[in-house]
């Protein structure tokens, strides 16, 4: 579901799929070909959220932005389900892991992978091509090769579900 609010409408870009049963309220722009899960809720309200295109937005993530700032998300961005993100700014090819806590204000920089379950303090940084895990999250390695393939494979996996919900699109059925 779609929301106005305060005077902002949402920005869907092209072929960028958003579940019926995703929640999008007010200052939020999501870039091209994106895939926004069931039951996620970004929270345009009294801050603006801003998605890159090719990003996933998996089910049950939950978005905010700090009133007044801007949560800024980059291209090619990994949501594992039931991340809970209130950042400053999340660089291109990032991972966030499963129930994984990005809080107030913290950056992570491009590449880098935020382990399942990992909590990101407020403001705190983790730089570009390493692995945090942990809580409160901290550097465990740098991202390896085979870390990359994995999840270029993985980014594109979104990307053409997104495609193929939009091009089958889903069918109720009833039940008794």
């Amino acid at each position: 579901m779609i929301y106005a609010f305060n005077g902002y409408t949402p920005e869907i870009g092209y072929r960028t799929y958003v579940s019926e049963t995703a929640i999008v309220i007010g200052n939020v722009k999501i870039g091209e070909r994106c895939y926004i899960g069931h039951g996620a809720i970004l929270r345009g309200d009294y801050g603006r959220i801003e998605i890159g295109s090719e990003t996933a937005v998996e089910e049950g993530v939950i978005m905010h932005a700090p009133p007044d700032l801007i949560n800024r998300i980059g291209n090619r961005v990994t949501f594992g389900h039931g991340a809970i993100i209130h950042s400053e700014n999340i660089d291109d090819w990032a991972v966030i892991g499963m129930g994984a806590v990005v809080s107030l204000g913290a950056r992570i920089g491009t590449g880098a992978i935020v382990a399942e379950g990992a909590v990101v303090k407020m403001n705190q940084i983790i730089p570009e091509r390493v692995m945090a895990a942990g809580n409160p999250a901290r550097i465990i390695r740098e991202v390896k090769e085979k870390d990359l393939e994995f999840w270029t494979w993985g980014k594109q996996l979104y990307v053409d579900l997104a495609d193929k919900y939009l091009r089958l699109g889903m069918q109720r059925i009833p039940y008794l």
